[in-house]
């Protein structure tokens, strides 16, 4: 306690001082901009403190005034045909400016009883527009995509058209990129970036070696040619396809869409085009030339939960199903919360309950079971796939067990059902009827061009107009790879999303991207390419005072591996690793009861039975994943729930993971091999503990950090050498196979400098 509060003594003194010397003062005040932008400047202001009564929603909107559509903030107010809510250039007869900055509090807008409350400068915002003319602008994520001139800088720092872009920003908010970062530190990022694994010592030493100019970019190249590139960038993915290994809800029984995984991993590795890929996706069995891999690939549209239970409402849980595949391709490829015009007209985006089940037609036209199954593997409709089948059609998918497989897949029926919109959102409460349609706010549906099918939607979304599509999945690949997107909401650019920090780059990027094919591999490698990429992540107190959360892209950031690399990286370091492609989902360790306590005793599920062997090291992207009990070491890092589509993870930091990675099985059996082999090993023991250094943080030690290891070693050695049976417990774990004739002593010891290793923070950092 008392040193607690000496440490804030401390701090406060050092507060103190750094005010004293200018360093440490208040937030200087927000300028307004010269010339102030509608998109950028003020419609985030209307969308957070006055679209929620005054917005696209007509349920909810008070005084019959609308201030998200120029046409209604123009026209007379309803209880007077002499006042306007806004008069473009004059904000003395505008009301809205003369109730913003009302003295009594019955006038005052927003009421105080919204909880809601306008800044000083968001006040002044608001004027200056007013005096500017006042002029709406489309929503910039609605605006099709135009390809911006690149901007002209004067540097040799860059390397390609995004260096540009980025450059032009630091300059305008006063920083300078950060130096390129050396050559491990560089090769480790890039290899878990592109691969997910970290690099080899003999890759290491491969770059190191090579002088070349272009060696980096033979490396990007490799490990783009890598079929675990397919794995990495399936991992994201799984994510956004909510892929799991059983059906969900209470009894949560297993299902069998593995086949579909193997498929993912396979069309990233052949490099499908976006356009391709999305297409066997959401129309694979509509297509005229369909095949059995276009179909499978539908099984997109099965990922979702399927309730099993008896004495369900067949209709409630197919209007669910159905919703599912709606919100998820809006999220998914527009990038749009399409889900809150499901029960009401959007309170913030210009979509309306009607744009929602127009949307939803195209996902209605499904075959769905006529009465409830049982717990099966696979509801109709469905595939079999047989050995033949494999060698025929589908040789990408690695069947192992002599059983057939059924996987869901969708099947459409144009007159199978009429589409209602459903009011309030509920499943027997019918409105009028609707057809397979977009919001026009996006882009008009025109069924002159697009069927009206989920193969005519796939056209309207690759459409070079669709001002989202092309936007929206260059933003995730860059969130992949920096960590924040350019627009950080990465699932939402509608008007309560964030405004992308570099508009410019986001449209030449999607541009780009759509004038190349939509080659995804080409995307990745153009922005490892990237001096922006390069950069070291090293941080000036000066950067962080301009730019803490790294938006401007000044250095490189600091990003902790997800839930599958952790698991990953110690098995590949410490030789485990199963490379094998594909395959069924794995149950690897995990606490004894977690499965039985949560179930509810009936089917296959209802208990936890691990596999052995090889199956155990096999990488994360395969383990089992049960929606009611997810695993718990994936979990606690973070990893998605697969309930629903999500584009992006959390990343949080909590005491329990490192306690995980002290203890997992996994992490402590890596340590125990990668002991044993170096044992066997003709070096010191110095060197023994600098190859461990190097395997697992992918650098150089230094040799500070070699005497202090040193050392440690030496101590572990002795407190082992007194008490053996404590050194033998220590490495008894994991079913790995032991080495034989080992000294128990030499191996703890050396263990123990090898766990220790795994559990520092920068091994478990990208750069």
């Amino acid at each position: 306690m008392k040193k607690f509060v000496l440490q804030l003594i401390i701090l406060g003194l050092l507060l103190v001082s750094c005010k004293e010397e200018g360093q440490y003062a208040s937030i200087p005040q927000q300028k307004v901009p010269n010339r102030v932008d509608y998109n950028f400047d003020v419609r985030p202001i209307l969308s957070d403190k006055c679209f929620n009564c005054h917005g696209p929603d007509a349920n909810k909107r008070s005084a019959d005034l609308r201030l998200d559509t120029p046409e209604g903030a123009y026209k007379a107010l309803k209880d007077s045909d002499k006042e306007f809510a806004i008069v473009p250039k004059n904000v003395e007869k505008s009301m809205v400016y003369q109730r913003i900055t009302a003295k009594d509090s019955s006038d005052l807008m927003p009421p105080l009883d919204s909880n809601l409350k306008l800044t000083e400068y968001e006040i002044k915002v608001l004027k200056k527009w007013i005096e500017q003319g006042a002029v709406y602008e489309p929503h910039w994520a609605f605006i099709p995509v135009k390809k911006p001139e690149i901007p002209e800088v004067p540097s040799d720092w860059v390397s390609n058209e995004i260096d540009h872009f980025i450059w032009g920003k630091l300059e305008e908010v006063g920083l300078e990129p950060n130096e390129i970062a050396d050559k491990e530190r560089l090769l480790k990022r890039v290899s878990l970036d592109i691969t997910g694994l970290p690099p080899s010592p003999e890759m290491r030493e491969k770059f190191i070696r090579n002088d070349a100019p272009d060696a980096y970019e033979q490396i990007v190249d490799e490990l783009l040619g890598s079929v675990h590139y397919g794995e990495k960038m399936a991992s994201h993915w799984l994510d956004v396809a909510r892929y799991a290994d059983s059906h969900g809800f209470q009894n949560d029984q297993l299902r069998t869409m593995w086949p579909w995984r193997d498929w993912v991993i396979h069309a990233f590795n052949e490099n499908y085009s976006y356009e391709k890929f999305v297409t066997y996706q959401l129309a694979g069995d509509l297509m005229p030339k369909k095949n059995m891999e276009t179909i499978l690939a539908t099984g997109f549209n099965r990922n979702h939960k399927i309730n099993q239970e008896a004495g369900i409402i067949e209709e409630e849980f197919r209007i669910e199903n159905v919703t599912d595949r709606t919100n998820t391709f809006g999220k998914a490829f527009l990038g749009l919360t399409l889900e809150c015009a499901k029960c009401h007209d959007h309170k913030y985006d210009p979509i309306s309950q009607k744009d929602y089940f127009n949307t939803f037609a195209f996902f209605d036209k499904v075959v769905h079971r006529s009465r409830p199954m049982g717990e099966v593997l696979a509801e109709p409709p469905l595939i079999t796939i047989t050995d033949e089948v494999i060698d025929k059609e589908l040789p990408f998918i690695n069947k192992k067990e002599p059983e057939d497989i059924d996987v869901m897949v969708i099947e459409e029926k144009p007159d199978i059902r009429t589409t209602h919109v459903l009011n309030r959102g509920v499943y027997d409460d019918k409105g009028e009827i609707v057809e397979p349609a977009t919001p026009e706010a996006v882009m008009k549906f025109d069924t002159l061009v697009y069927e009206r099918n989920r193969l005519g939607l796939t056209k309207w979304l690759f459409d070079d107009r669709n001002p989202l599509t092309s936007r929206v999945f260059v933003n995730r690949v860059w969130q992949e790879i920096f960590g924040e997107g350019i627009v950080r909401s990465s699932g939402d650019f509608g008007m309560q999303g964030d405004l992308p920090t570099h508009i410019g780059l986001l449209n030449w990027l999607s541009a780009d991207f759509m004038e190349n094919g939509w080659d995804m591999k080409r995307l990745v490698k153009q922005i490892v390419m990237s001096s922006t990429y390069k950069q070291s992540s090293v941080v000036s107190n000066e950067k962080l005072a301009i730019d803490p959360d790294n938006r401007y892209l000044s250095r490189m950031s600091r990003l902790r591996f997800n839930a599958e690399m952790i698991r990953d990286h110690a098995l590949a370091t410490s030789g485990l690793l199963n490379t094998e492609i594909g395959g069924r989902s794995v149950k690897v360790y995990q606490p004894d009861g977690i499965w039985e306590a949560a179930s509810s005793g009936r089917g296959i599920l209802a208990n936890y039975v691990q596999d052995h062997g090889e199956d155990l090291y096999r990488r994360g992207i395969y383990v089992f994943i049960k929606r009611t009990t997810l695993p718990p070491v994936q979990l606690t890092f973070d990893a998605a729930t697969r309930d629903q589509c999500e584009v992006k993870r959390q990343s949080t930091m909590t005491p329990l993971q490192a306690l995980i990675a002290l203890n997992d099985p996994t992490i402590l059996e890596a340590s125990r091999v990668l002991s044993e082999r170096l044992i066997q090993e003709e070096s010191t023991f110095d060197e023994k503990i600098e190859a461990a250094f190097v395997r697992i943080l992918c650098r150089s030690i230094k040799p500070q950090e070699k005497e202090m290891l040193v050392a440690y070693y030496h101590d572990q050695e002795k407190a082992f050498a007194n008490d053996r049976q404590k050194a033998k417990d220590f490495i008894e774990v994991g079913e790995y196979s032991i080495l034989e004739d080992r000294d128990e002593v030499k191996v703890a010891a050396l263990m123990q400098i090898i766990h220790t290793i795994y559990n520092l923070e920068e091994t478990i950092v990208k750069g």
